[in-house]
């Protein structure tokens, strides 16, 4: 499902006419070992592509242009060999769409003290030339990512990769279409928000169908395919029959493996990458998905409950970013359920009535059926199990009336080591930084939701990179995290915000 483009990035070398040729030749060798030893690190998930040597506005703006109209190239990455006067980068600059990074970087790692000459200073002025580029972005106020330090270093290449994933994350936000089968749950405020605004700031159709438009779907479902999909079932996960007649749990598995074989045809002939569900609205439907919607979310799509549209995209975002990482730990949606207050010892419960993603399991997971106090249908399957340990992140995609704001709260994922016999659900337990009571306090004071869009494969980094480019306020909320400058945060960009309106 996810099987993004085959991105690739452009380097993109600044220099000028007046050094001569020989030097723009060795501007070019060098430039080409540079993109070769990015490209033979392993530390980068795309690939760098070379380009000649930017000495002149016409040469940088094509080059811009030509990136632009490439639907495989994800973003530019420039670096500033020698001195190039930057009024010739406006232009390009002005024109450019796609996401750039600036790497401040030379190509030698030390000084040579014995043999340096004004031939070299002039040649390999990286920290003349780059200060000079850096200005003019600045001055026209054209978001980037900045990475300094020599390119060979494997902790420059590990941020250019991170870099890259946030960078693919922003060329797929255009494409990512959500839909939302029923409407947003009654009453409920953070879940809702202006969808035309989101499309217009990040790319996203959000479209509302009736359930009974999905149901016909599901209901058109053969045995024979239900039945196959079962089967896999049985053979992957644990069964928790606890007292239960096994042809009597078969047939509400069964139900869950109709509805996923259902929602995913409906999705793939309309071309969605997210959708909600709303337990308020299942007209048609035998159980609230839950086990369906897990398994889809594994497969790449996005989901959000309660009608929850942001976080669905939100989640499909994510495990775009992260997508083809060795060893993740997964992403998923999640929800704020309950506290654990003991002194020192503070977590928060997060889970969901039936719907968090497999893809975060620490054991392998078990289906269980349950009965369910919402919805007012029969007891749905769900897949149980406790998610991995490991640090991530849990974001928050709220609409505050003027202006988007995501909220960013670094987490630690705990291991669970004590059973929850009785709880019929997946959870996550975890610690938010710098500790639950600031943390949380934090949270609420930004106007963060009890649904967030949770990782263990991303950073607050990446997310903070993805907000920026996308022009909306970030907040995060991270171990250096206190009341005091939270406030001022909030105040301070309240104003900044209203300025910039």
């Amino acid at each position: 499902m996810l099987k993004s483009k085959d991105y690739k990035f452009w380097f993109a070398t600044g220099s000028q006419d007046l050094y001569g040729d020989d030097c723009l030749k060795e501007v070019a060798e060098h430039s080409k070992k540079m993109v070769e030893g990015l490209n033979a690190s392993g530390l980068l998930p795309f690939e760098v592509v070379w380009k000649p040597t930017l000495i002149d506005s016409a040469s940088i703006r094509k080059c811009f242009n030509e990136a632009n109209a490439d639907e495989f190239c994800a973003g530019v990455i420039t670096w500033m060999h020698t001195f190039s006067p930057a009024k010739m980068w406006i232009l390009g600059l002005q024109e450019f769409r796609k996401p750039l990074l600036h790497l401040h970087t030379q190509f030698n790692r030390e000084i040579p003290w014995d043999t340096i000459d004004m031939d070299f200073m002039n040649t390999n002025q990286s920290a003349h030339g780059d200060r000079e580029f850096g200005h003019i972005v600045s001055r026209m106020g054209i978001e980037r990512k900045v990475v300094v330090g020599h390119w060979s270093d494997e902790k420059v290449q590990k941020r250019i990769g991170s870099w890259m994933r946030t960078a693919v994350g922003v060329m797929e936000s255009s494409h990512i279409r959500v839909v939302r089968v029923g409407d947003n749950m009654r009453d409920v405020a953070v879940t809702e928000g202006d969808k035309v605004e989101a499309e217009v700031k990040f790319g996203w159709e959000i479209d509302a169908y009736n359930i009974t438009d999905v149901a016909e779907y599901v209901q058109a479902v053969s045995e024979a395919d239900t039945n196959a999909l079962v089967e896999e079932y049985y053979s992957s996960y644990d069964i928790l029959l606890e007292g239960r007649d096994e042809k009597e749990f078969r047939k509400h598995v069964a139900v869950q493996a109709q509805q996923e074989i259902g929602f995913k045809r409906f999705l793939e002939e309309h071309n969605y990458h997210a959708v909600v569900t709303n337990f308020q609205m299942l007209s048609g439907l035998q159980q609230l998905p839950g086990l369906s919607m897990q398994r889809l979310m594994q497969q790449g799509y996005g989901f959000g409950g309660e009608g929850d549209w942001k976080t669905a995209a939100m989640v499909r975002l994510m495990k775009i970013m992260s997508e083809g990482m060795e060893e993740a730990k997964g992403t998923s949606f999640m929800e704020d359920y309950t506290y654990h207050l003991s002194p020192g010892k503070e977590a928060i419960l997060q889970a969901h009535m039936l719907e968090v993603c497999p893809s975060i399991a620490d054991v392998k997971p078990s289906i269980k059926v349950c009965p369910l106090s919402m919805g007012n249908r029969e007891d749905p399957a769900r897949l149980v199990f406790t998610s991995n340990p490991g640090k991530g992140v849990a974001c928050s995609l709220i609409d505050i009336g003027t202006r988007f704001r995501l909220i960013i709260n670094e987490v630690e994922c705990l291991k669970q080591d004590i059973p929850m016999p009785k709880l019929p659900v997946a959870t996550a337990l975890w610690k938010p930084e710098p500790n639950l009571i600031t943390g949380a306090e934090s949270w609420i004071l930004a106007g963060g939701a009890h649904h967030t869009a949770f990782s263990l494969d991303l950073t607050s980094e990446q997310m903070g990179d993805w907000g920026a480019a996308m022009g909306i306020e970030c907040i995060f909320i991270d171990k250096d995290t206190t009341i005091r400058n939270l406030k001022n945060e909030l105040r301070w960009n309240e104003a900044a915000f209203r300025l910039n309106k």
